[in-house]
């Protein structure tokens, strides 16, 4: 495997496994350790698209895929905070699910 591949699998991984880990840490907010594991896998897709961005020679479809996609953790994370102080956060469902909507738009070559 070139390192193309490998950055590209542990991207899309990533991103699945952020996305499983989100829901199930939204859907149980009392325990912490899928919390903990979705932030790893952050790390983890942060890195890998770094990784691609600067492989592919910073094309600009990809940093704005890249500002969405930080964009989006800081979202997921505000739902938690909100979730955890009983404030409303359904406006951000909104705004998680469009920007989830575009990022894999642009991911699978949709937008572009």
């Amino acid at each position: 495997m070139d390192l193309q591949s490998i950055l590209y699998e542990a991207h899309s991984g990533s991103w699945a496994f952020l996305i499983i880990f989100f829901l199930i840490s939204y859907l149980f907010p009392k325990q912490k350790v899928t919390m903990m594991i979705e932030r790893l896998f952050v790390v983890i897709m942060i890195l890998s698209g770094a990784g691609m961005v600067l492989l592919y020679g910073f094309p600009l479809l990809s940093i704005i895929k890249g500002v969405l996609a930080l964009i989006f953790i800081g979202v997921m994370e505000m739902m938690f905070v909100r979730r955890r102080a009983g404030q409303k956060h359904a406006m951000f469902w909104v705004i998680w699910i469009i920007l989830f909507a575009i990022i894999l738009s642009i991911g699978y070559d949709v937008i572009g």
